[in-house]
């Protein structure tokens, strides 16, 4: 099956997934801004024309989660069974990552947030999501040391979106957030404190008749999985109440308006047996000058001259439980999309791991919180890299 050249790592070359979707995360938002009108942007996932789209990002809903858990999203099911299809997340399956993918309309080797956390030159290591120090220790805003908008110096899709008003709806702390900035830049910011009001920022955004564009994030069923583990009773509540949310942002749809459904990631549940703790693993540290990304998917920064001794070890430590490669290695397999930018390439570790099972490498001194979580993702499993992409068109009379 031929593969879309954006769509991420070749999967089929570590032996996990035999083949996915030929679409991707990279297509989402230059779909629907092609849908209303905007040029300059192709429409691959053929999203019909409209006039005003909403676009909602539910974290960590996975295409293979919402299929086993159909009767707690009775709305959303029905949705994928008359017109959703999964697309793929990319490679890392991470929401910094595939927030910056949807953001820009680029794949990761061109927008440059190649995980969670990671490495930018003549830089403490960067934490993504909150855009301060990675670690352990006392936390620093970053912002006006790396600067967003050089980090990710690309128009975003919004910056593009000529004749359309953009509206980004989110929690507080994304107000003016690094990330927000570096990947979201370019439409107007509501704060959302809870369900209610994001569906009433959603309604304001797209009122009136000229073009807009919405882009609203909910981020608790994450939050739930990730604690709770994916499919657990907490997980499932918390998929009813979002699948509420959903009903009533396509309710308060204008007659002319479309609603567009997707998740960052899905999320699998940590497997103890094929768990690997860096910083109780003395040899996972020698040589090593950083870790960082997530628990599926690592980036080892290496001391000078150590690359080849740490990529040894860590494929012997980790044995058959991970893909571990070198960064070039990984670039040239396509793991972060068909070109890797020259401001882009340094920031991959100079080893990266892919878990290939259900395990993954804690950092437990550097990262306890991240250590002590039940759901990870990140990695290839199917589990992780198929999202839905679902849309429900008002003027259609759909459910």
């Amino acid at each position: 099956m031929s593969r879309h050249k954006t769509s991420g790592p070749d999967i089929t070359s570590v032996g996990t997934v035999s083949s996915l979707p030929d679409r991707s995360l990279v297509d989402v938002t230059p779909s629907l801004l092609a849908a209303l009108g905007v040029p300059g942007f192709a429409n691959t996932l053929d999203v019909p024309a409209t006039r005003a789209v909403c676009l909602l990002l539910i974290d960590a809903l996975g295409w293979e989660l919402l299929r086993d858990h159909a009767a707690d999203a009775p709305f959303l099911a029905k949705l994928a069974e008359r017109n959703g299809r999964p697309v793929t997340a990319g490679f890392p399956a991470s929401t910094a990552v595939s927030v910056a993918t949807l953001g820009t309309g680029r794949p990761v080797g061109e927008h440059g947030i190649v995980g969670i956390s990671f490495e930018v030159p003549g830089h403490p290591p960067l934490h993504a999501l909150t855009w301060r120090n990675h670690g352990s220790g006392a936390k620093t805003d970053l912002r006006d040391e790396i600067v967003p908008e050089r980090i990710q110096p690309h128009p975003t899709a919004f910056e593009r979106a000529a004749g359309v008003r953009v509206t980004v709806t989110a929690p507080r702390v994304q107000y003016k957030s690094g990330l927000t900035r570096a990947v979201l830049r370019g439409g107007e910011f509501r704060t959302a404190y809870a369900l209610g009001d994001l569906v009433a920022n959603v309604e304001t955004a797209l009122a009136g008749s000229e073009p807009a564009f919405c882009y609203a994030y909910h981020g608790d069923l994450d939050a739930i999985g990730h604690i709770y583990g994916p499919g657990s009773p907490a997980w499932r509540y918390q998929l009813r109440q979002i699948d509420g949310l959903t009903a009533a942002i396509a309710e308060a749809l204008p007659p002319d308006g479309l609603l567009a459904i997707v998740a960052d990631h899905g999320m699998v549940r940590l497997a103890e047996a094929e768990k690997f703790d860096a910083d109780t693993t003395p040899e996972l540290r020698e040589g090593v000058r950083h870790i960082a990304g997530d628990v599926r998917a690592r980036h080892v920064y290496t001391e000078p001259g150590a690359t080849d001794d740490v990529l040894a070890t860590w494929r012997a430590v980790l044995g058959t439980t991970a893909d571990v490669v070198a960064r070039d290695d990984a670039i040239a397999r396509g793991w972060f999309g068909p070109r890797v930018d020259d401001l882009v390439r340094p920031r991959i570790g100079d080893v990266v791991t892919a878990a290939l099972g259900g395990g993954g490498v804690v950092c437990s001194r550097e990262e306890p919180l991240e250590s002590r979580m039940v759901g990870h993702h990140a990695a290839y499993s199917t589990a992780e890299q198929l999202v839905p992409f679902l849309t429900y068109e008002n003027q259609r009379g759909n459910p």
